[in-house]
């Protein structure tokens, strides 16, 4: 069953709706035409008991006011880009600095904040919410008219998958992910360190005090980054480690081993509750954050509930942070008459 419902309006006075999908087993997903925003997904645990696992917020406001990024589709490229500016084609593009020098998420107004067209469907029992937005060229300095569609499917085996698709009238680059904070014990319930954590990765990015790439890769070997053996986020998060001071914590981008098909690549289970998240995807990388620079001083999250540093961890399946200005990446263009198309499945288990 899909519900539409009126969330709130943009000082602009637009209109913000929520489609929420529920299933058979009155699991849910509540999605705003706001930036894509996933504000809530209410799953079972090993009891039955359902809990909402998405942090985020009850109004409009707060999630044009707040920092963070809660729940949101990033655009036109999630993660960094070092310097805010990329060369195509021998033409250098300027970006918008909003983290120090640096382009994060998108720029000033990215597509977190941009309101999509939404269109629902019933198959079955799998229910379908398609949202739609043409980025004109330049918009936040990114060359090409950018057509996207992002569809969001949820079923009866609580799979929530996200498939992006997008196709330019002008060579651009193009990086989409969603930036949803999880907590498995539900987003009230505190830090995530009694999380654990399997990710098939051999690689993570190096990076800078900034957090940009400096091109080269490490192993994980022997590192906190390591988790190819599930283990606890807690257990490392505050290793005295120079790449995890750098990020406060885990803010970093994992090479995925084998990636170019749909397929498992990471897990995350609150060792409490048991609710296990599976990830699949056919990205190249995953960011993972564990929200430690969350601003405790803004706005309470959905039922007045407090921010907290390290409340939930971010699974963002990716290209490479700026992977425009590294050739030894891989490559986040996209040519006229290309089609960009990746999926991501949230398979939520107990």
């Amino acid at each position: 069953m899909i519900t539409k419902e009126l969330f709130g309006n943009k000082p602009c006075g637009c209109e913000v709706y929520s489609y929420t999908m529920t299933n058979s087993q009155n699991a849910s997903v509540k999605i705003i035409t706001l930036g894509g925003i996933i504000v809530s997904i209410n799953v079972p645990d090993k009891n039955g008991e359902l809990a909402d696992v998405i942090c985020g917020y009850d109004n409009v406001n707060s999630y044009l006011k707040n920092s963070g990024y809660q729940g949101a589709l990033i655009g036109r490229f999630g993660n960094r880009i070092g310097n805010s500016k990329f060369v195509l084609d021998n033409i250098e593009y300027k970006l918008f600095n909003n983290e120090k020098n640096n382009h994060l998420h998108g720029g000033k107004e990215g597509f977190d904040k941009k309101i999509w067209d939404a269109t629902s469907w019933e198959i079955g029992n799998t229910m379908f919410l398609e949202l739609s937005y043409l980025s004109k060229d330049m918009e936040e300095g990114y060359p090409g008219n950018l057509s996207v569609k992002v569809l969001y499917t949820f079923d009866n085996d609580n799979k929530l998958s996200i498939n992006y698709k997008a196709t330019t009238d002008r060579k651009t680059i193009l990086n989409l992910t969603n930036h949803a904070y999880f907590n498995l014990g539900g987003y009230n319930s505190g830090r995530i360190e009694n999380h654990s954590l399997w990710i098939d990765s051999d690689r993570i990015t190096e990076v800078n005090s900034e957090l940009i790439p400096t091109g080269n890769e490490i192993s994980v070997e022997n590192t906190p980054f390591d988790f190819r053996t599930e283990k606890l986020i807690g257990k490392e998060i505050d290793n005295d480690n120079e790449l995890l001071r750098l990020g406060k914590g885990y803010d970093h981008n994992f090479i995925l081993n084998n990636y170019g098909k749909i397929k498992h690549v990471a897990t995350l289970k609150d060792t409490k509750s048991e609710r296990v998240m599976k990830v699949y995807t056919n990205q190249p990388c995953v960011q993972v954050y564990t929200a430690n620079c969350i601003n405790e001083e803004e706005s309470a999250f959905k039922s007045n509930y407090p921010q907290k540093i390290r409340c939930a961890v971010c699974l963002e399946t990716q290209h490479a942070p700026d992977s425009p200005n590294h050739v030894n990446f891989e490559t986040s263009e996209l040519n006229v008459g290309e089609l960009y198309d990746y999926t991501t499945v949230f398979k939520f288990e107990n």
